[in-house]
């Protein structure tokens, strides 16, 4: 049975892209990095040479994997790069609480005003969380 134990990534041969699957990386010469001849993709060595790391614009949402010797096996983030369940959590536990506190007000105007003020306090965060999230 194959161990899944992390090899280290050797700069001067070929693995197949983590990417697409179909492609090759080579070594880009004079640096700590390789490229993909199918997909284009640029990846960078880290951690002591076993962690390969996709080069991204948007620094958050960075691809890494491990080399076993046999293919590659992707790094899962850990909670707190994943936060857009815990913000998601948080507004439906404030809309829970908030929108039975504006029902029971006394007035209907207020009533109203805090449904209002209650769905753009919502709506606000997931749209910043929705562009954020945009590739």
């Amino acid at each position: 049975m194959p161990t899944l134990k992390a090899q280290k990534i050797e700069l001067n041969q070929e693995y197949p892209c983590p990417c697409c699957r179909r492609g090759q990386l080579t070594p880009i010469t004079l640096t700590e990095a390789f490229g993909c001849k199918k997909c284009h993709q640029i990846f960078v060595i880290e951690q002591s040479g076993f962690v390969l790391e996709k080069l991204s614009t948007t620094y958050p949402y960075k691809k890494a994997w491990r080399w076993t010797g046999r293919h590659w096996v992707p790094i899962t983030p850990g909670l707190s790069d994943n936060y857009l369940p815990v913000l998601m959590g948080v507004m439906l536990v404030l809309m829970g609480i908030w929108i039975p506190l504006a029902l029971k007000a006394p007035q209907a105007s207020s009533a109203t005003l805090w449904i209002i003020m209650a769905l753009l306090l919502a709506i606000l965060p997931a749209l910043m969380v929705l562009m954020a999230y945009r590739r």
